[in-house]
């Protein structure tokens, strides 16, 4: 049994179970996202894709439209599966043609809609919301990426050195933001460290860009096997170059500085090799 289809009959058990122990309420669904990062890797997929259902059934409203939004952004943290990524996204969609979202005061879509537009972009989610709040969060992002292709810096290691983004050209680079109270973030540093020490040589460096006093990075990393270069961000101005909202997020670019995959979360070690190929990564023993 292919691992899709075991998370599917696991999410339609869970889901069965509520049907026969009382209707969810919004009270119950809060607590379960409140506790979604407790739960195993493994069991993860199936408690987010009962809770995406469980949403569905709470009658259309602001509260609904929280928990969808809440949910939205915990989905994208790992490698929850195409399946589960598509639920989330179907029932945010959901929410807001019941409960259609204001323009901002300076024009822009609602958050709900860029996080559901982030997914589409980002995660290759469809998704069949038809508004025009949903097109202009589309182009937001398209522009943040033209800026983002474009951008450069130099800032300063631990140890002072400095390191300039345009000046690493013919290099493969992966430019992960960061922070040390951030749990997602914590979570794929292993990750990005096996990576980096092992591809190196081909050419791959890995930068992590922080805005935090230099103090609280120490302490935290202090103990801590970490090779990537950690940069400082004084004031996140680089973040703020990059359009970056929240954490942790990876960008990478190929050998010609080219912008050729980014992520809005938590990526896992195959995510990451995933978005390392499409910059001409290969990995170790491949022919």
């Amino acid at each position: 049994m292919n691992k899709q289809r075991t998370v599917l009959l696991a999410a339609l058990f869970l889901i069965a179970s509520v049907a026969v122990h009382g209707q969810a309420t919004e009270s119950s669904i809060n607590k379960e996202i409140g506790g979604l990062r407790g739960v195993s890797d493994a069991q993860r997929p199936a408690a987010t894709t009962k809770i995406a259902n469980e949403i569905r059934t709470l009658p259309a409203g602001q509260p609904k439209l929280k928990l969808a939004d809440a949910l939205i952004h915990l989905v994208t943290e790992g490698d929850p599966g195409r399946d589960t990524l598509q639920a989330v996204a179907d029932t945010l969609g959901q929410t807001l043609k019941e409960t259609p979202q204001p323009t901002a005061k300076d024009g822009s879509p609602a958050m709900s809609y860029m996080d559901l537009a982030k997914l589409s972009r980002y995660e290759g989610i469809s998704t069949e919301l038809k508004d025009p709040e949903m097109d202009k969060a589309d182009q937001i992002l398209a522009a943040n990426d033209a800026d983002v292709e474009k951008a450069d810096f130099t800032l300063k290691d631990m140890d002072g050195k400095k390191y300039t983004l345009s000046q690493l050209r013919g290099k493969i680079v992966l430019v992960n933001f960061w922070a040390t109270w951030c749990p997602p973030c914590q979570k794929e540093m292993t990750d990005l460290d096996l990576i980096y020490t092992h591809y190196q040589s081909q050419g791959l460096v890995i930068v992590s860009i922080s805005d935090e006093i230099p103090m609280t990075i120490h302490t935290f990393l202090a103990g801590k096997d970490y090779h990537p270069p950690v940069l400082l961000d004084p004031g996140g101005k680089v973040a703020k170059q990059f359009h970056v909202d929240s954490l942790p997020r990876s960008f990478v670019f190929d050998r010609d500085g080219k912008l050729v995959s980014e992520a809005i979360d938590m990526r896992t070690q195959r995510q990451f090799f995933t978005m390392l190929a499409k910059a001409g990564l290969q990995p170790l023993g491949s022919k």
